[in-house]
């Protein structure tokens, strides 16, 4: 598409929506993926799939070494279907106890992998799961069902916090992740249970331990969360 000016960038859950004048493309960077702003002279690398080139010599460059990300185009976004069954964002309101609280009713699943499901709230990933439930007191292994409307808004103002908190360090940096300006988020810095297995626990000293859920690595404290953990 040649002439075709950019009305605005968005975002919802992972992807980057792009307001064209006909459509909107639609960008998720997948495991590995980045977009950077760069002049057009510069030579094209190995990893480098996509440019839009702007008319000031700049282009938006997709770079994505393990080629998990995706390029998509849609006319209307409500018929998007990898935007449809999407859940709310977590900082919004409609991400309230009320809303957790009906959601859990009759969920026999655990509450952590529960909690990282986009159909539910989007932008809940492991790493916040872990921070959320240590910050709530919840054990991660409890079913969802068993979840208090007392709890749902404790639950709800925690995710929120650690979320806020992350963003204002720039996110979590654990291998590979990059801010837009190169530099590394500074969250984990301040994480109290994820990826501290039997190290000592921040608040109460007791040590920390180690589960697997649906093949993902869970942290927590029994001494600071409560729940179904006996064993």
């Amino acid at each position: 598409m040649l002439d075709e000016p950019i009305l605005s960038v968005k975002r919802r859950a992972k992807y980057l929506l792009i307001e064209l004048n006909q459509g909107w493309i639609i960008v998720h960077l997948g495991m590995s993926g980045s977009v950077r702003i760069l002049p057009e002279e510069q030579p094209e690398e190995k990893h480098d799939h996509i440019d839009l080139v702007f008319r000031d010599g700049k282009v938006l460059r997709y770079t994505d070494p393990r080629r998990f990300g995706a390029w998509l185009w849609c006319e209307d976004l409500a018929t998007s279907s990898v935007l449809a069954h999407l859940g709310p964002e977590p900082l919004s309101a409609q991400f309230n106890a009320q809303y957790l609280y009906q959601q859990s009713k009759n969920k026999k699943i655990a509450i952590k992998p529960w909690l990282m499901d986009n159909k539910l709230v989007v932008g809940v990933g492991n790493i916040y799961a872990n921070e959320a439930l240590f910050s709530s007191g919840i054990m991660p292994d409890r079913k969802a069902s068993s979840l208090t409307e007392q709890e749902c808004d404790v639950l709800v103002n925690a995710i929120k916090a650690v979320l806020t908190r992350s963003i204002e360090q720039g996110g979590t940096t654990l291998k590979d992740f990059l801010q837009s300006d190169g530099k590394p988020g500074y969250f984990a810095q301040e994480l109290f249970v994820y990826g501290r297995k039997d190290k000592a626990c921040l608040i109460c000293g007791h040590t920390i331990e180690s589960i697997k859920q649906g093949q993902r690595s869970t942290f927590f404290c029994r001494h600071c969360q409560h729940g179904e953990i006996t064993d």
